[in-house]
């Protein structure tokens, strides 16, 4: 029950993007197609999983013992941008559509702070590999499902009648505000 705690808490109720206000960059730059959304979200699920993992590993192992616990920052930001570069020779090989639609945002995971944030937030919280994997899953979820219902809603802005001065970001940083209202409504679930 614990973990499903962790999982939903990361999840929905400090949601990174919508309650935390961590990745916005990524939140609005990708989100103007649902598409493109859905695969942001599985890079950054992709990325976020593996580097926590790594970055857990790396710092019980190898900076704890030899109490180099001040290169966290470094050695986790290498973490990320190597497997950002596996999965961006992966993309660009395997699915080059999607590889051109995420453009310069899929180099950007490298220095995408939710990322980061998780691998730091994992230690800082003492949590174990497992609850470690769970956060992690938990929160790149909670990205992926901000991101796509973002993109979703903005697609259908795009039909409603928005006066011209309001249209692109005044519009969405108002959407993504009564969004991040209605997470606010998840808290208080599971007692967190």
């Amino acid at each position: 029950m614990e973990l499903l705690g962790i999982f939903f808490a990361a999840f929905l109720i400090n949601n990174i993007l919508l309650i935390r206000f961590i990745a916005l960059c990524s939140f609005f730059g990708v989100s103007t197609k649902i598409d493109t959304s859905v695969g942001m979200s599985f890079a950054v699920i992709f990325v976020m999983t593996i580097s926590s993992a790594v970055s857990w590993m790396v710092y019980h192992y190898v900076l704890a013992p030899f109490h180099l616990e001040f290169l966290r920052t470094a050695a986790f930001i290498l973490t990320i941008a190597a497997l950002v570069q596996l999965e961006e020779l992966y993309l660009k090989k395997m699915i080059p559509n999607l590889y051109r639609a995420m453009g310069i945002y899929l180099p950007l995971i490298t220095t995408n702070c939710a990322i980061l944030a998780v691998a730091f937030l994992a230690i800082d919280y003492r949590y174990d590999f497992l609850r470690s994997m769970v956060y992690s899953l938990g929160v790149s979820g909670g990205y992926s499902l901000a991101i796509v219902l973002f993109a979703y809603v903005r697609d259908r802005m795009a039909l409603a009648p928005i006066p011209k001065w309001f249209q692109g970001y005044p519009i969405a940083f108002i959407t993504a505000a009564l969004m991040s209202l209605a997470f606010l409504g998840f808290t208080g679930m599971f007692g967190l």
